[in-house]
């Protein structure tokens, strides 16, 4: 996944290079990111899933919808930041990228961890009867490192959290782990053996490992986005970066998934389905051996990974398809997106908690919810790319040389000759 506006090079085995961009990277990297706006709303509203604020009505049948994209929706960015790494592969050294990834990834996150996500905290604490102080003081709280308010949700640094940031910071150090084993990882895309393995043993490749972590890994290690404890995101996330890598430079491959979408589409809903069913109870004999034998719980695990393999390709192949083409939406998206995606999950917990007390029907309310985000992220980039040390503080650049750009234009057409 790319965060950044780079130009995309392919460097493919046979050493021929592609320097024309892939715009359906790009669309498919904002798309991903924008999703989360939907499935944040959704947590706000799901049942029996813990965020920082929940509304009264909530609803068990919404955790069958958000689970689709729950299984695959974070692999998926992650995926298209190992094609992206191929794409500018050539581009840039290791310590120009690793300076580019800090300006762009790590800035925008201490700035959001200090300014923007405080108010989700804040919300929490206030729902939850845990403060009722005003935002003023609890602002001067979080920032103190040495601040005795919630000893119990302290970290080393105090109160200070990332929140939905995480994935700027694990993106950031999975860049740097790259860098390390990128010499490894050229010899062995460019290798003769990795040029000649068929579409289908690539794949069974890349999920066989992956079931391999989630069978011994996961149960391990669950889930925390806390960086140092969390080995089984880890394992899966940084498997699949390396894997979005590899499978960038088999354009062969890249195109077969192109070809069959629909096909893998299919597959994702099939294996979605058993999934949906067994969450509702339909295979109970199985859920009752799943803790005591390896072969189910491989099996449970082979139709999870399935799942996850074929709505990545799948959606890699749609917008191989019908989205590899430029635009004027595009361009704005890629250089709106990181602002809108570091302000989102603040923007919603704030219009969720201040909307709560009109009672509005849920329906209405989350309609309410989701176009004020979008509204207050349009208007708040507008703000942003204006102002060079938002930009820098948003991970932005090089709107300002646009606009001037597109000035220059029209003086010069307008100028006598």
């Amino acid at each position: 996944m790319q965060l950044l506006d780079e130009k995309n090079n392919l460097k493919v085995g046979d050493d021929t290079t592609f320097t024309s961009r892939r715009y359906d990277v790009d669309w498919l990297r904002n798309l991903a990111l924008l999703l989360l706006i939907l499935y944040h709303v959704g947590m706000y509203y799901v049942a029996d899933w813990g965020w920082h604020i929940k509304s009264p009505n909530q609803s068990v049948l919404l955790q069958n919808f958000m689970v689709m994209s729950n299984l695959w929706r974070m692999c998926l960015l992650f995926f298209i930041s190992g094609i992206t790494l191929a794409l500018i592969d050539k581009k840039y050294s290791a310590s120009g990228l690793l300076k580019t990834r800090f300006m762009r990834l790590f800035i925008p996150l201490l700035f959001g961890m200090a300014i923007i996500v405080p108010p989700q905290l804040y919300y929490e604490l206030i729902a939850n009867n845990q403060y009722n102080g005003s935002y003023g003081a609890f602002w001067l709280q979080y920032i103190n490192l040495n601040t005795s308010l919630l000893p119990e949700k302290q970290s080393v640094i105090g109160l200070y959290t990332w929140n939905h940031l995480w994935y700027l910071v694990y993106l950031f150090v999975y860049t740097g782990v790259f860098l390390l084993i990128r010499p490894l990882l050229r010899r062995v895309v460019n290798s003769e053996f990795y040029q000649a393995i068929n579409g289908f043993g690539l794949i069974a490749i890349f999920a066989t490992c992956l079931l391999v972590a989630w069978v011994y890994v996961r149960p391990v290690f669950p889930t925390t986005h806390g960086l140092t404890d969390d080995w089984w995101s880890h394992v899966k996330y940084f498997m699949v970066l390396v894997m979005g890598y590899a499978f960038a430079h088999r354009i062969d491959i890249w195109q077969w998934v192109i070809s069959h979408a629909g096909k893998l589409f299919i597959g994702g809903l099939c294996t979605y389905a058993f999934v949906a069913l067994d969450r509702n109870g339909a295979f109970p004999f199985m859920a009752d051996a799943f803790k005591n034998h390896l072969t189910v719980q491989f099996m449970y695990g082979g139709v999870i990974i399935a799942n996850l393999w074929f709505w990545m390709l799948s959606l890699v192949g749609f917008a191989g398809r019908y989205l590899n083409k430029p635009s004027a939406l595009l361009r704005y998206a890629n250089k709106a997106v990181l602002p809108w995606y570091i302000l989102h999950q603040t923007l919603i917990v704030v219009i969720a908690a201040n909307l709560a007390i009109y009672a509005i029907n849920p329906l209405l309310e989350s309609a309410l919810i989701i176009a004020l985000c979008v509204f207050i992220c349009v208007i708040s980039f507008e703000v942003i790319k204006r102002f060079t040390a938002l930009r820098f503080l948003f991970g932005i650049t090089g709107v300002n040389n646009e606009a001037n750009n597109n000035v220059l234009k029209k003086q010069t057409l307008l100028s006598p000759h």
